[in-house]
């Protein structure tokens, strides 16, 4: 049994953490704020409850391993987890809108069919199907396999090999790579305009890669990924208070496994002895003692990984409703072409007692992705605000003459929560471009002991990339030569 220290508290450190307190080890978790979660927060006002982080959960097969793996309850028993009747509402700039059904291929054809026009639904169709073949070549090494710190280790995802048949589609006069001579390499925004011949279209495909702050036009074919998972595996909700029950449960099982935490603890340095961490000093000046360190605050916190410059900010606009939540309300509603320096405008409005005072209100969270540290004026904020509320009305969601009271959070806001740089969130690891697109490994270190976890380390941001990064560093303190999940 090893002395492990956990440095952060995000979803990530504490998937690590639990994995390795039922492997026998004396695991501690350091948290520099005065609670868990990383930036899967709560804020609450006078009845009304908001996650102020993620609020939907894809690919909930990794959070169900975690919960099997350290334990006997499964995660069904400890959350409410439903799927959402649809996938999103999208509204476009030139006032046509569809709602596509969640996990659903053949409806969803049929849906935009009907809001989009005839054969609209079959080149959605086609281009996830070439998609999936993507997601097939670069799932387990993606995903479910650490990354190297050697770049020949990244093979197939740094070299483009993720995506051949999108390649060949797109690009069809162009020869295969010969003799390592390489292809040019097609954008994603190329892919939407070849493929999709629908700039509403295009707007759906590139909109989830806008939503984390990249440009599709810089952005590699294979995000088409992205669109991929969300249509084959569907969206979920934890019903019961949002993606911050989930992370009440996973801190909840940590404690059970008898993880230690220690919040409002910051920490100034790993410590090093003979060429391997040997714990952590802590900003007050102690010394704790430790064989292995990982480190889970992102780049900017003590052995955090390489901070590689991804991931665009944040502003959110949590907003406290009058009225019933209309029936048939999607839970998600992006607005494409929304004012704001990114987009499209993510609006969700959860049906959930659990964040309102009664069902005489409604909750609602307006977010869109912004430059780290900017928006960093209350009159700049607000102003921004109201531009994004005028915009969800005018999508005709209706909200601005319900409106109680709202709060707005800044970049400022998150980077004050989780220690990231200008409030940054990290954005999804994606195969191609070779490797730009990817975090650095959870060993990359030249110190021995010392491993990356959370989301700006392999495989990057979202919720699951999360889990499986805790999944990652555990199974790596184990066997440094571990291979991943079978």
């Amino acid at each position: 049994m090893g002395r492990i220290a956990v440095v952060g508290a995000g979803l990530g450190g504490m998937a690590a953490a639990a994995r390795l307190a039922v492997a026998g080890h004396e695991v501690t978790v350091y948290e520099r704020s005065d609670t868990y979660g990383g930036a899967v927060r709560r804020y609450a006002r006078d009845g009304f409850a908001f996650d102020t982080g993620p609020g939907l959960l894809h690919l909930p097969a990794v959070y169900r391993d975690l919960f099997v793996k350290t334990g006997r309850e499964r995660l069904e028993d400890l959350v409410d987890l439903v799927q959402v009747p649809v996938t999103a509402r999208h509204v476009f700039q030139d006032g046509t809108g569809v709602t596509l059904p969640n996990a659903a291929r053949g409806r969803v054809v049929a849906a935009l069919d009907d809001g989009l026009g005839a054969g609209a639904g079959e080149r959605w169709a086609q281009l996830l199907t070439r998609a999936r073949e993507a997601w097939e070549t670069c799932r387990r090494p993606l995903l479910e396999e650490p990354l190297r710190a050697e770049p020949s280790s990244r093979g197939a995802l740094a070299q483009d090999g993720a995506y051949p048949a999108l390649r060949r589609r797109v690009l069809p006069r162009l020869p295969r790579a010969l003799g390592g001579r390489d292809v040019p390499r097609p954008t994603l925004a190329e892919v939407a305009d070849g493929e999709l011949r629908d700039p509403r279209l295009a707007a759906m495909l590139c909109g989830g890669v806008r939503a984390h702050g990249l440009d599709p036009a810089r952005t590699p074919a294979a995000a088409a990924i992205l669109a991929y998972v969300e249509d084959s595996f569907g969206t979920w909700y934890v019903r019961g208070g949002g993606m911050r029950a989930l992370a009440d449960a996973l801190h909840e099982r940590c404690r059970r496994r008898r993880v230690a935490f220690r919040f409002g603890c910051r920490v100034a340095a790993v410590r090093e002895k003979d060429g391997r961490a040997a714990g952590l000093e802590l900003a007050d000046g102690s010394a704790l003692d430790a064989d292995v360190v990982l480190a889970g605050g992102g780049p900017a916190a003590p052995g955090g990984p390489a901070d590689t410059g991804a991931g665009a900010a944040r502003l959110t606009v949590l907003l406290a409703l009058r009225g019933a939540r209309p029936q048939g309300t999607a839970h998600r509603t992006l607005v494409h072409g929304a004012p704001g320096p990114g987009g499209p405008l993510t609006v969700l409005r959860p049906d959930d007692p659990a964040l309102r005072p009664d069902d005489a209100h409604e909750t609602a969270v307006l977010s869109v992705p912004v430059p780290p540290g900017a928006v960093t004026g209350s009159g700049e904020a607000e102003a921004l605000a109201e531009r994004l509320l005028a915009a969800a009305d005018e999508a005709g969601l209706g909200l601005g003459e319900r409106l109680l009271w709202h709060e707005v959070r800044t970049p400022a806001d998150n980077e004050a929560e989780t220690g990231a740089p200008g409030g940054r969130v990290p954005p999804p690891s994606l195969p191609g471009a070779g490797g730009a697109f990817l975090r650095p490994a959870n060993q990359a270190s030249p110190l021995s002991g010392l491993y990356a976890v959370g989301g700006w380390s392999h495989p990057g941001g979202g919720l699951p990339a999360a889990g499986m990064s805790g999944a990652m560093a555990a199974g790596l303190v184990q066997d440094p030569d571990w291979r991943g999940s079978v």
